[in-house]
């Protein structure tokens, strides 16, 4: 397969891992908070694609310099991110993610530019996907940073160092991957792992709706004694912790004071530690997981 003139398949994925570690054998780099990216650059225009071949090119059209960083048909993978006083904001990319007004799309792309974090290179002028990592990383270092195409820095064997960086600056977390990769698309790999920097906190379970295999249990936390709603999390039928909230009295009108749609709801005693990855701007939980 052409993959520039293909273009409809998918990024090599991360599988994910729970703890930092050390080792000479893969690159450590940060893992941005932002969506991920295949650029199909030529002299005369982009293209750009998320992970789910979704073309997105109109959304962004200050990243169309990046056509004059190349001089023949090259796709670079990496992440669009927006940046709030030096660190990616996931907040600042939804305002430009949703957009679709031309108008508006263009004021965006002049106050609240993004950057494009490349930190791969699968084509240039021919397929470099069989190229090991370490290789294709030397490649893409030959691309000179710019205002909107930068490369993603690397460390080393120091894994665990890098981690202990992220958990001070409260960033997303690191991807470990290793140097002797290929790069397989369309695939979810082991040799390239993220280790997210996670929070944690307790929540009262206020409501629940079944799904086929799952229950979706209603978070809430408590703000001037009034009960929000700060989102949902998924949690398997066999697990114990459901024999308990089926237990639970339920009541029949919202304990939220900002959420009034019909599921079964609770009242709220039963509370359940949940991991995170940050707050939306409306306070919202991140892919939170049962802990």
């Amino acid at each position: 397969m052409n993959l520039f003139m293909n273009k409809n398949w998918q990024p090599m994925l991360l599988e994910q891992k729970k703890h930092p570690f050390d080792s000479k054998d893969y690159y450590f780099e940060l893992k941005l908070d932002g969506t991920r990216a295949l650029i199909f650059a030529t002299t005369k225009s982009i293209i750009i694609k998320t992970r789910h071949s979704t073309d997105v090119s109109f959304k962004y059209p200050e990243l169309q310099n990046i056509r004059k960083l190349v001089t023949k048909p090259t796709i670079f993978d990496g992440e669009i991110t927006s940046f709030i006083n030096g660190k990616p904001s996931f907040k600042a990319l939804a305002t430009r993610t949703h957009l679709k007004d031309k108008t508006k799309i263009k004021n965006q792309s002049i106050i609240n530019p993004v950057t494009f974090i490349a930190f791969d290179i699968l084509y240039l002028a021919k397929n470099l996907t069989n190229l090991p990592l370490e290789k294709r990383k030397r490649i893409l270092n030959q691309f000179p940073d710019t205002e909107v195409f930068i490369k993603n820095k690397y460390l080393e064997k120091e894994g665990k160092k890098l981690f202990s960086q992220v958990k001070k600056l409260s960033l997303e977390g690191i991807v470990a991957k290793k140097k002797d990769s290929p790069y397989l698309i369309n695939t979810r790999t082991t040799n390239w792992l993220k280790i997210k920097n996670l929070k944690e906190e307790e929540f009262y379970i206020a409501g629940f709706t079944e799904n086929t295999n799952s229950y979706s249990l209603y978070l809430g936390e408590y703000l001037d004694n009034s009960l929000f709603f700060v989102g949902k999390v998924s949690i398997t039928k066999n697990n114990f912790l459901m024999k308990k909230v089926l237990s639970e009295k339920k009541i029949s009108s919202s304990p939220f004071s900002n959420y009034k749609e019909k599921i079964t709801y609770l009242k709220p005693k039963l509370k359940c530690q949940v991991t995170y990855l940050e707050r939306t701007k409306n306070n919202h939980l991140r892919e939170p997981s049962i802990k």
